[in-house]
């Protein structure tokens, strides 16, 4: 009995070890390819559990997600020759799970192609482009055309680059100093003109204003001549109209204001008593 017992105990154990040495699980986050000694047999890209051969066929599991690849800050000339160092990163996706075995064999191995094939085509394309077009005109168009050019060479190891980024673009540290001076000395230059064309306007208007405020005084004053004259001119027509009907009630009428203007308390007059100016006033009683 106890024979038995130990019999059924082993056939189950060893049934358990086949069972899970062929079946293996697929999650949806994966892909994976199925070998038998060292041949390529099948692809799994179906979620769920599968069967293999026991010790003969080996499983081989690739992500099927988008994957993100960082690359270390590295240095580069611009078509106007100015250094950049240039930090970028890629996204990407494993394609064809066995080309990709067969020539990069994992990710770690992957990360390493694309380090040279991203750098090289960043490096080649932003050679052709000024400091300018990089830093702010052209960069989505000039990164395209790398992601473009980094998916055909990345293909041959089925890879698919999906993109590729600059995340900064700095001047080395050795000539930051020097183009912030040079920036700083070119602000300085055009704001100097803008103050300088500024006084010019300034003088300009004061000028123009000057001119026209003295015209505008002189015309003024011609014209206040001319009605002062053209008031003076009818006062005399006026006089000599009222004089030619009463000159003697004219002559009273003048001397009565002249008599206003002149004899004004406390004055005192010498003249002769026969002057023409006291005709009209009696002489002192006795």
């Amino acid at each position: 009995m106890n024979k038995k017992f130990f019999i059924i105990i082993v056939l189950i154990v060893i049934i358990s070890a086949v069972l899970t040495t062929s079946l293996f699980t697929v999650d949806e986050t994966e892909q994976v390819i199925v070998t038998q000694l060292g041949k390529f047999v099948r692809e799994v890209k179906q979620p769920g559990l599968h069967f293999k051969i026991p010790l003969v066929q080996a499983v081989h599991r690739f992500e099927a997600r988008v994957l993100e690849y960082d690359a270390a800050a590295a240095k580069i000339i611009t078509d106007d020759k100015k250094h950049l160092v240039i930090d970028n990163y890629a996204r990407w996706k494993i394609i064809n799970p066995l080309k990709f075995y067969q020539t990069v064999g994992n990710e770690f191995g992957a990360q390493s192609r694309l380090d040279d094939i991203v750098f090289s085509e960043m490096r080649e394309e932003l050679a052709r482009h000024s400091l300018t077009e990089i830093v702010s005109v052209n960069r989505q168009e000039i990164m395209h055309k790398v992601a473009e050019q980094c998916d055909q060479k990345a293909a041959d190891y089925g890879i698919q680059v999906i993109d590729v980024r600059i995340k900064r673009a700095d001047l080395p540290q050795e000539v930051t100093h020097s183009v912030y001076a040079r920036m700083k000395a070119e602000r300085q230059r055009i704001a100097k003109k803008y103050r300088s064309e500024g006084e010019e306007e300034a003088v300009k208007i004061t000028a123009q204003t000057d001119k026209e405020k003295t015209i505008l005084l002189a015309e003024s004053y011609r014209q206040a001549e001319k009605l002062k004259g053209e008031g003076d001119a009818e006062a005399l027509k006026i006089y000599a109209q009222a004089y030619e009907k009463d000159p003697e009630f004219y002559s009273f009428i003048r001397t009565l204001e002249a008599y206003g203007k002149s004899l004004s308390q406390g004055t005192t007059i010498v003249l002769p008593g026969d002057s023409e100016f006291f005709q009209y006033l009696d002489p002192p009683t006795e």
